[in-house]
Formats: structure tokens, C-alpha cells, sequence
């Protein structure tokens, strides 16, 4: 098996970890975004609306499609990102720089490292997310959409590939600036360890993946949630003014919610997030070195 292909078979691991950790908060934080101001008091009377009108099961509710479809999206993360850091590797061999085998990156070519991971996932993490989003949202009582695939044919059918992609401008600019600052600081911890207990990275305990990991995740969202709760909301909008479409664009949602809600509404849900974070991103983490781990001793 290539070092690719164990890459983005080890990301796929990260990935489905990832989903089943913290798919229970990430409804939460997707209601409170999306709800009307004044909805809820709070995280915890979100999470009680939802367990006692829907059901324990319904913190699963849209579960199927990022478990496939973030399991891809970590995979391609994963992937774009060790290929890109090979690369930067291999270049600074050439000059000299970076330890004897040019592993170790600069603050700049980690940075844009986990830019180009996230621009790879976007395309395939905004669809994904669209659809989670629309099944998370929808009434209980009388859903518009059956499951995954029957959300993915009804607006592929009524308003093309560009319907499955709404919010696609923003997603890419989530991904890039979140996932530039993720690896970076992933990867800066993992360096300060390595250079502290002069150890390979192989010998990095699971308990450090998951500390780097979760201390990673809070970087990353410290950075993009105002821009995750503008996708949000662009992703749960009408798709036309017959609709119920509230927004014109990216900018138009933003000065709205800015006038109409003020600058809380920016950060509401962020709780559920902060608390979802660190097992979530741990368990990446965790799933991705242990796989590859795995991977590399055959």
C-alpha cells in the first residue's frame, strides 16, 4: 500500500471516531445557530428540548451522511495534508533546512499545509454538511426529507449540483482559515514534544494525540465559529424567495443577522462546541496516528 493510500485510509478512521464522539453536540450547536433568537435559554435546554420531544435517538438524527461523507472528508484532509508536508519535506532536504531529513516545518508551511487540506475537504465537507444540516433541522412530525439519499435527490432534482453546494462560499473559507491554523497547532505540539524527549513521532503516547488533538480543535474553533454559524444559516436558508430564502448572499446573511440579532447571535452555540471539541478532535487525532501506526508495520 502506498504512503497515500495508508494516509487517507488512516483519515478515514480519524474521520468516523470524529462523528460518532461528537455527533450528539454538534446537533445542539446546529439547532441554536439556526433557531429564531429566543428559542432556547441555553445548551442544556436545547439538549433537553430534543431528548424530550424527539427522543435519545434523535442525537443521531442525519448521522448516516457524515459518517460517510466525514469519513471521506478527514480522509482527503489527512491526505492533501502529508502529501503537502512530504513535499515541503523533500524541499527542505534540498536546502538544508528543517533537521537532517527536512521533517521539520516551518510555522508557514504547516499553515499552508492545512490550507490546502481544507480546501481539498471543502469539496466534499460542504455537500456533506448540507445535508446533515437539512435532516437535523427538519421537523420530526413531518419531515421533508426520508433520510440522506432522499434529501440528495429531491434538491439535486429540483435545483441541480449548485443546490447540493449551497453555502459553498463560505464553507471554502471556513475550511481554509480553520484548517490552517488546526494542523499548525497539532503539529507545533507534536514538534515541542519530539524536540523535548528527543523521541520519533511513533513513540508519541496516545494520551499526547489525544491532549494535541483536543488543544487543536479549540484553535480551530476559536477561529471560524462566527463563520460556521453564517454557513449555517446559509445552508438551512430557502433556495428561492417562493421558499422561504431569507438571504441574497454570504455578505446579506451576515449584515442581517448582525441587524437583526446582534453580535451574540454570532457565537450562540458555542458552548455544545467548546464541550464537543476536545472529544471530538481527540478522537481524530487518536484514530488517524493509531491507524497509520497500524498501516505502517505491515
Amino acid at each position: 500500500m502506498s504512503k497515500t493510500a495508508k494516509d487517507l485510509t488512516a483519515g478515514t478512521a480519524g474521520g468516523i471516531a470524529q462523528v460518532l464522539v461528537g455527533q450528539p453536540f454538534d446537533i445542539v450547536k446546529v439547532r441554536m445557530q439556526t433557531a429564531p433568537k429566543g428559542t432556547y435559554n441555553g445548551m442544556l435546554d436545547c439538549a433537553g428540548g430534543i431528548l424530550k420531544n424527539e427522543g435519545p435517538l434523535a442525537f443521531y438524527k442525519g448521522t448516516l451522511t457524515p459518517l460517510l461523507g466525514i469519513g471521506v472528508c478527514v480522509s482527503i484532509q489527512f491526505g492533501v495534508l502529508e502529501y503537502t508536508k512530504r513535499h515541503f519535506a523533500a524541499q527542505n532536504t534540498r536546502k538544508g533546512h528543517g533537521g537532517p531529513d527536512g521533517k521539520l516545518l516551518s510555522s508557514g508551511q504547516l499553515i499552508t499545509a492545512g490550507v490546502l487540506a481544507g480546501l481539498g475537504n471543502g469539496f466534499v465537507s460542504g455537500p456533506v454538511e448540507h445535508i446533515r444540516i437539512r435532516l437535523q433541522t427538519q421537523s420530526n412530525t413531518n419531515p421533508t426529507y426520508r433520510g440522506p439519499f432522499d434529501a440528495i435527490k429531491k434538491i439535486s432534482s429540483e435545483y441541480g449540483i449548485k443546490g447540493l453546494y449551497k453555502g459553498q462560499n463560505v464553507t471554502f473559507v471556513r475550511e481554509a482559515a480553520g484548517y490552517g491554523v488546526y494542523f499548525w497547532a497539532y503539529e507545533k505540539l507534536v514538534q515541542r514534544e519530539l524536540a523535548q524527549k528527543g523521541i520519533r513521532r511513533e513513540e508519541i503516547g496516545a494520551s499526547s494525540a489525544v491532549l494535541y488533538g483536543a488543544a487543536a480543535g479549540y484553535v480551530l474553533w476559536a477561529v471560524i465559529y462566527p463563520i460556521d454559524m453564517i454557513k449555517s444559516r446559509m445552508q438551512t436558508d430557502g433556495f428561492s424567495p417562493s421558499t422561504g430564502q431569507k438571504y441574497r448572499s454570504t455578505l446579506h446573511c451576515v449584515r442581517t443577522v448582525w441587524k437583526t440579532e446582534g453580535i451574540g447571535a454570532f457565537t450562540r452555540g458555542l458552548g455544545p462546541t467548546l464541550i464537543r471539541s476536545p472529544f471530538a478532535n481527540g478522537a481524530t487525532f487518536l484514530g488517524f496516528e493509531m491507524a497509520n501506526r497500524l498501516l505502517n508495520s505491515f
